[in-house]
């Protein structure tokens, strides 16, 4: 069945019409009026609808009934990476997003091979954050992670919300060892991870400083796409029945 993020917020016996990105779904589709749909609107579950008008310049929906649903991981995780380039960062958005991510923070480190600025990086966000809405209506989430603007290396450390208490920072490093499940009161995870040829021992240095913790994911070598990604599979297999 289709599924649709629509901003909302929804409520049952709500009419909406659809955004053209939206609407373009259900006319490829070939949906008709009294068709099923499910939405979400990131605020918790879906909402059962029906098609109830096919126009030409558009589609509307009638809101049936609110249905619970939470298949969101037990921790809202952050990845901060440095950017791969070219299509890699458009993979990785979409994978962190069927994973379970609740926020994606694009960062520039000292051996960054993608350097976006001004209008081209709000543009690439925007980019992304259409990526992310349709890989969450494909999985099945009921939120969409949030990709945020693109920052230098030293502001996403001074930006971090502090480890301890309810946080957790780790920090993926080769050779470190492999984390343990956070622990039960952990509720939020910042993931850091660097870009092609990794971090510099500057940034690591920092890193820590900042309190970062130093994990790692076996004894290969994982590209700058596939590192947090391994991270966030396994989060999402301890945290899949939580």
């Amino acid at each position: 069945m289709l599924r649709l993020h629509v901003p909302g917020p929804l409520a049952a016996g709500q009419d909406l019409s659809l955004d053209a990105a939206a609407a373009r779904h259900v006319q490829v589709r070939r949906l008709q009026p009294g068709d099923a749909v499910v939405l979400f609107d990131g605020r918790g579950g879906e909402w059962d609808a029906e098609v109830a008008a096919m126009r030409r310049d558009g589609v509307d929906l009638r809101i049936r009934a609110h249905v619970p649903a939470d298949r969101e991981l037990p921790w809202r995780v952050t990845l901060a990476v440095g950017m791969p380039a070219n299509e890699r960062m458009d993979w990785l958005v979409e994978k962190a997003a069927e994973l379970g991510a609740a926020g994606i923070r694009p960062i520039e480190c000292e051996r960054s091979v993608l350097r976006l600025s001004g209008d081209r990086a709000e543009r690439r966000r925007v980019h992304w954050q259409a990526v992310a809405v349709s890989a969450a209506e494909q999985s099945g989430r009921t939120a969409v992670p949030v990709v945020a603007p693109v920052v230098p290396f030293a502001q996403l450390l001074a930006e971090a919300p502090v480890s301890g208490g309810r946080a957790l920072r780790w920090m993926l490093s080769p050779g470190a060892p492999t984390p343990a499940r956070p622990p039960a009161q952990i509720r939020e995870l910042l993931l850091l991870s660097g870009p092609e040829g990794g971090m510099s021992a500057g940034e690591e240095a920092a890193a820590k400083a900042a309190g970062f913790e130093p994990v790692g994911l076996g004894p290969r070598v994982l590209r700058a796409e596939t590192a947090p990604l391994a991270a966030l599979a396994w989060l999402s297999c301890l945290g899949g029945g939580a």
